[in-house]
Parts: structure tokens; sequence; C-alpha cells
């Protein structure tokens, strides 16, 4: 790879980027503005405009989104007649959950053992640097061949739909033959892989209601019907004894025919502690890929620490549904709502509410940009041929897109592979990743201009 111009000029800026994704670090972009700062999102906002207005971006905007987050538009025009190719990233990161537990501060880029750690290294301020990189390059050895259109949302993680919405009003913005989504990642590091589905997801708060107020377990425990016992009993009927997902009619016997994945590599990637089991039934890839997949994400009762001998009165939980391709994630909300409705017990009052929802996404790898795409990753990666693999989280947006540009083919690459631990603690990017993508996406470009 060394001896390809583009990549000589990828390495050549690797210290500038470095040194820019640490800027781009450091904002707390957390588009729940209940906990962090509306201005840390604005700034984040604010220096990609500008990072696009340095590069001869036209059109640049902060596009104010129904849900109250910007997202960032800026368009670079290429040769008269040239096909329009749309880059996606987000700016938005996750939480840090607890600062305590990370080894180094997480808005702080640091790097340790190879990595550069940081909250949104990988996912996604990282896809952003690597948009960058893949057009300085291209400038640098002969000029964009393409119109490059970015977008840069400021909310994905949060689920609120602001992007999709401003699209659906808008829809010649973001119109293009190609789009690269760059927010998904490789198999594992040194694996060029395309993400070729997602499954999609359905967020359910369920509220339990059993008296009018708590009471005292010794007086009245063991006849007065206890909200906590009730939420807990509907939650375990969303798993089997296995722990596969058991939701009444949704189908969960789907099977992935695409890159396997290995039981010791999935236990190793996870961070599973020994003697603990993995759960559901069917391969790796089944499970994680081609089946619906429940999650409590979080529980309202009393903590450990200052409980009192009560009995619970009401409690509430919030259940995530993955959903895989084939199945409409309305449909598997009304099923989810169903089954949490008619599964609690004792007669307990029951309320369900849907927080957010998106479908599942499909690619057609038989386009001609997924053959630009494996000569590129061919030369950025030599000696490994580019896989497809799915992936367990989301991007509504994707969806959205298809819908308003059925002829547009869609590609989705990215940094988050099993070592970034995105959402987790302590996140980190390969800048070898970094580096052999950015080549990879810019010679897709120039390939696809190509073609």
């Amino acid at each position: 790879m060394s001896s390809n111009p583009v990549a000589v000029t990828v390495a050549s800026l690797m210290p500038g980027a470095r040194a820019e994704l640490a800027q781009l670090v450091a904002f707390q972009s957390v588009a729940d503005f209940d906990q962090f700062p509306k201005s840390e999102s604005e700034g984040a906002a604010n220096w990609i405009a500008d990072a696009l207005r340095a590069e001869g971006f036209t059109d640049v905007a902060l596009l104010d989104t129904p849900d109250g987050t910007q997202s960032v538009y800026g368009y670079l025009p290429g040769p008269q007649g040239a096909k329009t190719v749309l880059l996606y990233a987000h700016y938005d990161v996750q939480p840090p959950l607890d600062e305590a537990g990370w080894t180094s501060p997480p808005f702080e880029l640091t790097e340790r053992d190879g990595r550069w750690y940081g909250r949104g290294a990988a996912d996604c301020k990282g896809g952003v640097i690597m948009h960058l990189l893949a057009l300085r390059a291209l400038k640098a050895d002969g000029g964009v061949p393409v119109n490059v259109k970015v977008i840069v949302e400021g909310s994905e993680e949060q689920g609120t739909g602001g992007l999709e919405r401003y699209a659906e009003e808008h829809p010649e913005l973001l119109a293009a033959d190609t789009i690269v989504i760059g927010d998904t990642g490789n198999f594992r590091v040194g694996l060029p892989t395309v993400t070729s589905t997602l499954r999609g997801m359905t967020l359910i708060r369920i509220q339990v209601d059993t008296l009018e107020g708590n009471l005292h377990s010794g007086q009245f425990g063991g006849a007065a019907p206890d909200a906590l016992a009730a939420l807990i009993r509907v939650l375990d009927s969303l798993r089997a004894e296995d722990g596969s997902t058991t939701v009444d009619g949704l189908a969960g016997d789907s099977v992935w025919d695409g890159l396997a994945y290995e039981e010791e590599q999935f236990r190793t990637d996870a961070k599973v502690l020994d003697g603990v089991e993995l759960i559901g039934s069917g391969t790796v890839a089944d499970r994680i890929w081609a089946r619906p997949a429940v999650t409590v994400l979080g529980i309202d009762c009393p903590p450990v620490v200052g409980a009192t001998p009560s009995v619970q009165a009401g409690a509430r939980a919030l259940v995530s549904l993955r959903v895989p391709p084939g199945v409409d994630a309305g449909e598997a909300t009304k099923l989810l709502q169903a089954h949490l409705e008619a599964r609690t017990p004792w007669g307990a009052r029951v309320r369900t509410e849907q927080i957010g929802q998106g479908q599942a996404f499909r690619a057609d790898t038989t386009s001609p940009a997924y053959r630009a795409m494996a000569d590129a990753m061919a030369v950025a990666y030599p000696g490994e041929d580019m896989q497809y693999a799915g992936q367990g989280g989301s991007i509504p947006l994707c969806n959205t897109l298809a819908a308003l540009y059925p002829q547009a083919e869609i590609l989705l690459i990215g940094l988050s592979e099993p070592e970034a631990q995105i959402h987790a603690l302590n996140e980190s990017v390969s800048p070898e990743e970094l580096e052999r993508l950015s080549v990879t996406e810019a010679l897709f470009l120039r390939n696809y201009a190509a073609g």
C-alpha cells in the first residue's frame, strides 16, 4: 500500500489527523441536553463546518433539525457531469458512563498501546476525520473526481430522528448516486469489511402499577401485589430458558449466510467472563445479525443503598428490541407491546409507550459501487478480500435515504471494529484502520468515478 500515491499522502496526513480528532473528541457532544450542555454539540458542529469550508466546500450549512439538534451539510463540486457521492458520519456521542472507569479522560484523546482512546474516537468522530483525509488525499493527487456532499448528523445516538425528518422535508438536499455511511466497522482489525445488513430497533417503556402507594413489607408482604416483582416476571417472559428472545408472534429462527463469527472469537470480542455461557441458539452470526434480540436497558426501582422494607407500588423499565432485516419495525413494536401487556401478571395495571424506532436495512451488494469498493480495499488491505458482515446496531437514516433515493447505492464502512468498544468504557480507534480506510475511501471515489 505504501507505494500508492494516495496511501503515501494519507500517511503524511496522519499526525495532523490525530490533532484534529483530539479537538473534535474534546467536545462533550452528547445530544441529551438534560445531561450535557447544548453548547458542546454546537461547538462540534461549528468545528466540522469550519473544516469543510477549509477544504473548499460550498453551501456549508448548520441544519436545524426537528429534534432540536444540528446536522452539518456541505457540497464540494467536482468535474462537469461527474457523479455525486454523499458521505455520512455523526458527531454526537454516547455518554461516557462512569468516568471513573476510564483509564484516561473520556473527552481527552489519549494514545495508549497503539490506539487512540476517547469517546467518539471510533463512533463516529473518527468517521468525520476519515472523510476529510480521503478528500485531502485526492486533492493532492489530481483532484476529487466526483461531486461530494457531506452530511454529519447531530443526534444519531439518541435515535430522535431529526435528520430523517429534515431529509424527508428537503428531499433534494441529500440526493446522490451513491451514499457512503461511515458509521460501521471491519469485522476485525485488518480485515476489510462492508456491512450489508443492519438490524432495526424499537424502544418501549413499560410501567407497571399495583398499589396506590408503597406498603410496609412486614405488614402487607405476601398478599399485597408487588409491582417490581410483576415487572420482573413480565421481563423474564421475553427470554427462553437458553436466553433466546421470545416475543409472542415474532419469528426468531432466521439464519445468516455470510461471514461466520466463531464463538471463541465472539467471547473474546465481547469479553465474556470465564464460565459464563453465551445465550441463544444457532450460530453467533444468526443471533446477532439475523434474529431479534431483546435487551432491558434500565429499570426504575429503589437502589440497594437506602432501600426500605417496602412492597413497591409501581415500577418501570426501558426495553430495546433489535429487529432483523425482513421484519417491519412497526409490526415488531406492536407485537412487543402486546406481549408485555398480555404477560403482566396478577391483573397489574400496565402501560407501554414507544420511545423510538428504526427499520432494518439490507444493501444490494451486486451494485457497481460494491465492485469499486472491493477494488479499493484490495489496495488498502493487500492480500485481503473484502468481506460482507451484518451489524446488530441500527442506523435509521439508511432506510430514509433508501426510500428517498431508491436508485442510489448505499455502502457502509467505518472504524467501529470489536476492539474499539464503542458505547462502552475506554472507547478507542486504531490509527492504522483510520489510515487504511481513508485510503480505501479515496480510491473508492476514484474507482467509482471511472466506472
